[in-house]
C-alpha cells in the first residue's frame, strides 16, 4: 500500500534540483569546479535558492580556498549593498603606508543610524601576518586589501546571513592552510620499564636513609 504513496514534496524538490545540476554540469560556461560534478553543482543551486540569486552567480563567486568554501570580495560587497538594509558602504580612510587604517561603514535604511564596521589597519594586517605571506596582495595593493576587510568585518557584524557561516576568498588566502595539531601525548611506556624506574628511585631513597648520620660519627 505504501508502495502507492504520492513522493513528497521534498523528493520532488530534490529530484527535480539532481535534473537542474545535471544540466548546469554539462555546460562548457562554468567554472571548471562544477563542470561534471554532481554534488557541486547541487550545492551552488542550494546556495542560489537561499539567497535568492542566479546559480551562474554563485558559481562565479564562490570558491575552494585550503578545502574550505569563500565568497568572492566583489560577491559579498555587492550582496551588502543590494540587499535592502543599508545605504551602500563607504570608507573612511585615514593615514598612508603602515600608518594607514579603514573603516567600512553604512546607514540602517530602517532607523537612519550610521553603522561602523570594525577599524582595519595596517598594524593589524602586520601583527596577523597577512603581508609577509608569499604572493600577499597587501604588499601590491595595500588599500584596496584593507577595503575588502573592512568590508568583510562589516558584513560579518551587520547581515552574517549574506555570508552563510563563510568568509572572503582573501580572508581564507591571508589566513592559509590549518595546521595540524601536534600530538604532545607522552609515548606508552611499558609495565616492566615503569617498574624498573620505579625500583630505581626507591633504592637512591633507601641509600640516602642508610647513609644519612646527624651525629657525624663513624658507625660502630
Amino acid at each position: 500500500m505504501t508502495e502507492n504513496l504520492p513522493t513528497t514534496i521534498k523528493e520532488q524538490d530534490f529530484a527535480l534540483t539532481q535534473r537542474e545540476a545535471k544540466a548546469l554540469m554539462s555546460s562548457t560556461m562554468i567554472p571548471k569546479e562544477y563542470t561534471n560534478n554532481l554534488g557541486n553543482c547541487i550545492i551552488a543551486l542550494d546556495l542560489s535558492r537561499s539567497l535568492n540569486v542566479s546559480p551562474f552567480t554563485v558559481m562565479n563567486n564562490l570558491h575552494p580556498i585550503h578545502g574550505k568554501m569563500s565568497w568572492s570580495s566583489s560577491f559579498i560587497i555587492a550582496s551588502i549593498n543590494s540587499c535592502g538594509r543599508f545605504s551602500p558602504l563607504r570608507y573612511e580612510m585615514k593615514g598612508e603606508g603602515m600608518e594607514m587604517s579603514c573603516r567600512a561603514w553604512a546607514l540602517d535604511k530602517d532607523t537612519g543610524d550610521r553603522l561602523d564596521g570594525s577599524l582595519i589597519t595596517m598594524g593589524m594586517a602586520h601583527a596577523e601576518g597577512w603581508i609577509s605571506k608569499g604572493g600577499s596582495k597587501w604588499k601590491t595593493m595595500p588599500e584596496q586589501m584593507i577595503k575588502y576587510r573592512a568590508a568583510a568585518f562589516f558584513g560579518r557584524l551587520y547581515a552574517p546571513d549574506i555570508f552563510n557561516g563563510m568568509y572572503m576568498k582573501e580572508e581564507l588566502e591571508d589566513i592559509g592552510p590549518q595546521q595540524p595539531v601536534k600530538d604532545i601525548t607522552p609515548p606508552r611506556r611499558s609495565t616492566s620499564e615503569l617498574a624498573g624506574e620505579a625500583l630505581g628511585v626507591d633504592d637512591e631513597v633507601e641509600g640516602q636513609v642508610m647513609d644519612f648520620n646527624p651525629s657525624g660519627k663513624e658507625a660502630e
